[in-house]
Parts: structure tokens; sequence; C-alpha cells
């Protein structure tokens, strides 16, 4: 009996030991869908500047901001969004995964100083610096709006230059159609595809939440994910996907994020690079 008791004290000693070992490893990073072992992510926002961006607001052209529209400090990106226009890469990007974190600040501008918050992040942007509206480039916009982000929108020229084909409901909201997984196809040269959940209420004023809202309460982190591979872009709100479309002409170009009246601070722009003929649906 007492070797028979002394091996099994020391049987649990050795299980002891191997579970301390096992749990005091460091957790394996969550693999996700896309991403292929060696990709180096590229953080487009080095938490300090804005290297790799320049400035283009509507009144005054590139590299002009004496109002500090786009401003670096306590690690984030700070958009007050009182003048029209965005910040933009130097260098194009193709097949990519993309993710932006932000919140909304308190302040809105004129001419939205009571609408809903606004801003968005254009992907594949292409052609001059204002050629649309005189304020951003020819583009695919994921929207970030107040019960809105993850919207589509065609920043396009009406050419099938600037297109995406999506799956959507029978009934629209207003003049928008709206993501639905198994619904028919449409393919928009203009306009907007809306997010799946968007609430067919929806009212563009200031704190504007629907009922199935994904983006948490304003003053609140929120992730959004751009997953750009070949012809097709998912885009992710806090994890779940609000938006998918395939036929995205073009597929490449710079990254834009805009300044719509709304006061917006971004802390983090992380792109990495996926292998070619990776699908965006995970």
């Amino acid at each position: 009996m007492k070797n028979s008791r002394q091996l099994s004290i020391h049987t649990l000693i050795l299980l002891i030991i191997q579970g301390a070992l096992v749990f005091g490893q460091p957790a394996r990073p969550r693999q996700d869908p896309w991403t292929r072992e060696g990709s180096q992510t590229i953080r487009l926002f080095n938490g300090e500047n804005l290297e790799g961006w320049y400035t283009f607001l509507k009144p005054r052209g590139r590299d002009a901001d004496p109002k500090g529209v786009f401003t670096v400090r306590d690690g984030m990106i700070r958009i007050s969004g009182e003048e029209w226009g965005c910040i933009t890469t130097h260098k194009e990007f193709k097949d990519y995964r993309i993710v932006v974190e932000f919140k909304w600040g308190e302040i809105n501008h004129e001419p939205r100083k009571q609408n809903a918050r606004d801003s968005g992040l254009l992907l594949h942007s292409q052609g001059e610096d204002g050629s649309s509206q005189g304020i951003w480039m020819n583009s695919i916009e994921c929207q970030m709006i107040e019960g809105g982000t993850g919207d589509f929108i065609v920043v396009g020229d009406g050419s099938e230059r600037f297109q995406i084909t999506c799956t959507v409901a029978p009934e629209k909201q207003g003049e928008s159609f709206v993501f639905q997984p198994e619904g028919d196809r449409e393919t928009i040269r203009e306009g907007r595809i809306n997010w799946y959940g968007r609430d067919p209420g929806w009212k563009d004023e200031l704190g504007f939440r629907g009922n199935n809202d994904i983006e948490r309460p304003h003053g609140e982190w929120n992730t959004l994910e751009c997953v750009a591979a070949g012809d097709q872009i998912t885009v992710l709100l806090n994890g779940t996907v609000v938006n998918r479309a395939t036929g995205v002409r073009p597929a490449m170009g710079r990254i834009q994020i805009q300044s719509e009246s709304a006061e917006v601070f971004i802390r983090r722009v992380d792109l990495t690079p996926l292998e070619p003929g990776t699908s965006s649906h995970p």
C-alpha cells in the first residue's frame, strides 16, 4: 500500500507540472480564414504621424491643411471633420485584408451638424484627387456612418470601370438595395448597397441607432475589416460579416479615409497582403 500510495502521489505531481507547463505557454494567435503563414502585416498608421499618407481637402487641394483637420495625438489619428476631404495612401494595394479601429468623437460641423456622424473607408481608389465631387478619388467605399457602417457606395464615374455586384433582398430601402446572402444578384455603378441589418427606419440624425446595429454605442471603439481578394470584397464589423461584393472593379488602388463633418478617431490601420487567388469568403 505504501509503494502504491507513493506512486499515486508521484503521478499526481507529474500531471500538475505538465499542466502548469501547458497553461504557462502563450496562447497561439487565432488563425483566421484569410491570413497565410508568413504574411507580414503593414502598419499603415505608425501611431506617431501620417507617414505614408497625404491630405486632400476640397477647398485647398493636396498637402494643405492649415486648420489641422488631420492630426495625430496620443497614438490616434484625429479627423476633425471641419473641412471635407481625406487622407490618401501614397501606395496602391491589391489582395489584402485591412483592419481599421475607430470611434466617433463629440463634434459635428456644418453642413451635417445635426446629422448622423459620417466618414468612410475608400478602397481601390484610382484617378485624380478630387475626381468625385471635387473631394475624393473614384473608388469603392465601405461606409462609416451611424447606423450604416458596412454599406457599400460606388464612388465612381458612372462607367463600368467602377462597379460591384451583390446578392440583395427583394425589397429596397428607399433607393438602395440591401445585402442578403441568398438574394438575387444586382450590379451597380453608382449608389449604394446597404449592410444586411440596416434599420428600415434609418434617419440621417445625430446619434441614430437601429434595432439590429452591430456598431457599438457612441464613444466606444469599433473594428472595421475589409477583405479585398481579387474581384471580391467582404466587410466585417466587430467580427460579423455585414456585406459582400463580387465582380468588383477596379481590383486595386489607393486607400482613402474621409473627413465628412464628423470628428472621428482612428487608432489602428493595419493591412495584411493576401496570396493571389484567396477568396474573400471565409
